[in-house]
This record gives structure tokens, sequence and C-alpha cells, in this order.
């Protein structure tokens, strides 16, 4: 910044002068969107990247535009953005928030705004792997009687991170009797419990366990006479 110092009397009084302070107003020409932050970022998908977009609207030498529109699209992946259409602050900045979609590891989100290129950032969305069987598995019980221990499975994505909020279903498969509930919302620690009541006639129980991108798991019981 470029200061000139001028000081002239009025009334007695010494007044400083500044001049030559470089500022974008709304009228200079935009010439990029930069990103501030938020690109690159990873989180179970379905829920909220850790820290907000920021990007910044530009002059060709690099100083922020106020006024300016951006608009935010999710280009790939599902999700959302929050919100979608925003007017850049006295930095030249704008701020959103974005969820990421609950099937696809890869996600997108393309930035623009009149006259610049549109911007491209990526997020990586941490899906469902495998359905660990935690507790229950193998029993004996009484044909047509509850398992003495309840079923324990555990839905964790990759590096074995618990998967919080996904909906787990238990189909029977062979043996008859019955799973309570049929279907479950995986808690904090990634794990859902039900009780098994085996089928009435003796022999083996099958049951078969789905949870969204998660390859599938079996677990299985004897009915004994």
């Amino acid at each position: 910044m470029r200061i000139l110092n001028l000081i002239r009397a009025i009334g007695g009084i010494a007044v400083l002068t500044i001049a030559g302070c470089k500022s974008a107003t709304a009228t200079a020409t935009p010439a990029a969107i930069t990103v501030v932050q938020g690109n690159l970022q990873a989180v179970q998908g379905g829920k909220e990247l850790p820290l907000p977009i920021v990007l910044r609207v530009t002059d060709k030498s690099g100083v922020g535009i106020p006024g300016k529109q951006v608009a935010l699209s999710v280009t790939g992946g599902g999700g959302a953005i929050a919100p979608a259409s925003l007017i850049s602050d006295a930095k030249g900045e704008v701020k959103a928030l974005w969820s990421l979609g609950k099937t696809q590891t890869m996600q997108e989100l393309t930035a623009s705004s009149p006259g610049v290129t549109p911007v491209r950032l990526t997020a990586t969305a941490i899906l469902p792997t495998d359905i660990i069987v935690a507790q229950g598995n193998n029993q004996t019980a009484k044909a047509g009687t509850a398992l003495t221990n309840s079923i324990v499975v555990r839905v964790v994505g990759p590096n074995n991170v618990p998967m919080e909020g996904i909906t787990v279903a238990f189909q029977i498969i062979a043996g008859g009797g019955a799973i309570s509930p049929v279907s479950a919302i995986s808690s904090a620690l990634g794990e859902v419990t039900v009780k098994w009541t085996l089928g009435a006639v003796a022999g083996s129980n099958l049951a078969n366990i789905v949870a969204s991108t998660a390859s599938n798991a079996v677990v299985t019981a004897i009915g004994t006479p």
C-alpha cells in the first residue's frame, strides 16, 4: 500500500491525509475464484464436512472483490451444499456447508461466478465396507426359544472406522423363527443389537444381514430338540 502523507493546517489543527490505499470494489473485474478452505476433506457419507467451504473472488492482482455472485452446485456423488448461491463479502469471500452423499466415495463440488473459470473441489465420502458380528454368532438353544445372548453387529468403514446412523436389516434365510427388531440404526460405535428367536423345528438357523454399501454378513444358530 502506497501512503502519501500530507499535513494541512485547518483551523490550527494538523490533519493527516492518507491516499493511495489499494482496495477492490464491486466494479472491479473478476479474474478467478480461489479456494481458501475446505478442499480435499473426508467424512462419513451423508455427514457434513468438518470445515466449511470458503472461496474468494479475486481480480488479476489476487485482491478479493466484494459483491460478486457465486453459485455452488454438487456435480458428483450426491449430497448437498448450503447455501447454493452467495454474494461475496468485503474480503471477496463466500462460505458454505457441504454434506456428502451416502453411496459414492468420490464427491465433487463446482463453484462458478460470471466471467471467470469455474473451480472444482473434491471430497471423500467414507462408506460402510464390512459388517462384523461382534456377539451372538454360532449359539445353540432349544428350537422355538430365544437365544441366550443378543446378536450384536458392528458396521465399519475402511480401517474399521465405526459407521454411525446406518440402517442395518436382518432377514431369516433358513430355519424360520424371528429377529426383533428386523432393522435398526447403528449407534456411534456402529453397532446394533437384536434378539433372535429360533424356528420351531430343530436344525440350522441362518440370518442374512445387510447395511448400505457394506458386504453382507450371515449369522448362524442351532436349534435343538
